[in-house]
């Protein structure tokens, strides 16, 4: 699993999601995304890069949606 492709998908899926008016509906949104279609080790070596790097290559929005709403992806 490459981290760095994870990375750039989840930032990517962040922007997208960032442009929603409602905040809190957008990161619910990026995190509801990548439990539905990310695979179970996709979704657990993101969280791993998180707790290990304190995820400071993902975008500030993109990380505070994942680890808010992490109970919902994992």
């Amino acid at each position: 699993m490459n981290i760095d492709n994870l990375v750039y998908m989840a930032n990517r899926m962040g922007d997208f999601f960032q442009a929603m008016p409602d905040r809190e509906e957008a990161q619910l949104g990026l995190a509801d995304h990548i439990r539905k279609f990310w695979e179970p080790r996709m979704r657990q070596a993101l969280l791993a890069h998180i707790e290990s790097s304190g995820g400071s290559d993902l975008h500030p929005f993109v990380l505070h949606a994942l680890t808010t709403h992490q109970t919902s992806w994992v």
